[in-house]
């Protein structure tokens, strides 16, 4: 019987992983430990799995989702922002239809800026569950081992018990870890691709507002985005209590160290702004075909199909 939690997650969760050829550890267990154990573990990793795959479909539908009310928030500015040049035709006489237009596409550009939001709090939430799911797959031994009827839960009540049975195979190569490892690698490149994405969106939302309404404070990259972002982010890891602000974006093979709130606030070319949807588009920090090979690894490892 598995009670999942939501255990903290260090830093060495989201560093870059560079992966391997899993390899199990000897086992110092014994026969009738290993027995019992394995069944329970079999069964927990089944289900952990079983989550991932749903979770980065939510993944996908969120992003594409985003992609289109960026680009509609980009369009509604971009309308605007040429409607005092453009010509009209025989619409050019009708009294106040200038600012009738740009009125009704400012309140298009807002509607479609919450949409936007939305998206991306589910993708931080869509993370935040896959931090948590890749730190389940231990089985641990629940309640007096001297039972003759042994439990398991995700949960750590026993002292010296590491959750994997000394590093035995679980179902015919894999340990505990090497399943680990191969979870944390793919939440890697969703970890990455979210704080890129934040950077992106903080772009849009500044230079349009910043057009917009001048009157109104810019957007910078330690403001929450939405009503407890900060603990979202913390959760995923994506966040620094030292400097009260979200981790800086990268690329995964890259660093970079230049701040993100150095931006010229100058009139953005539409080109730019096209980039800016471009990199929302692309995703370069996922590896879609890794989390292909990935997935067909494990069904063959457990003789179960996750897509």
């Amino acid at each position: 019987m598995h009670t999942l939690v939501s255990p903290s997650v260090s830093s060495s969760d989201v560093t870059e992983s560079n992966p391997q050829t899993p390899k199990s550890t000897p086992s110092t267990a014994s026969r009738s430990v290993i027995r019992l154990w394995r069944p329970s573990a079999q069964r927990n990793l089944r289900n952990q799995w079983s989550k991932l795959v749903p979770l980065t479909q939510k993944w996908s539908s969120a992003s594409s989702s985003g992609r289109t009310h960026a680009t509609n928030f980009v369009n509604s500015y971009l309308s605007r922002r040429y409607m005092p040049g453009m010509n009209l035709g025989v619409l050019k006489d009708m009294p106040d239809i200038r600012e009738t237009a740009c009125i009704k596409l400012v309140q298009q550009q807002g509607l479609h800026q919450k949409k936007l939001l939305s998206s991306y709090r589910e993708m931080v939430g869509v993370v935040s569950q896959m931090i948590t799911v890749s730190n389940s797959m231990q089985s641990f031994v629940k309640g007096p081992t001297g039972s003759p009827l042994i439990q398991y839960s995700s949960c750590n009540k026993v002292d010296n018990d590491n959750g994997d049975c000394g590093g035995v195979p679980v179902f015919k190569f894999f340990s505990i870890s090497d399943f680990e490892n191969l979870a944390k690698e793919l939440v890697q490149m969703f970890h990455l691709e979210l704080i890129l994405k934040r950077m992106v969106l903080i772009e849009l939302l500044s230079i349009i507002s910043e057009e917009s309404k001048p009157q109104t404070d810019a957007y910078f990259w330690s403001d929450e985005l939405y009503p407890g972002e900060t603990d979202d982010l913390s959760a995923c890891n994506l966040y620094s209590r030292k400097i009260c602000e979200p981790l800086l974006p990268r690329i995964a093979g890259y660093k970079w160290s230049d701040s993100v709130d150095r931006r010229d606030h100058t009139q953005p070319d539409p080109k730019a702004l096209e980039v800016f949807l471009t990199i929302w588009l692309q995703e370069v920090n996922i590896n879609s075909l890794r989390i292909d090979d990935t997935f067909v690894i494990i069904n063959e490892e457990m003789k179960i199909r996750l897509v």
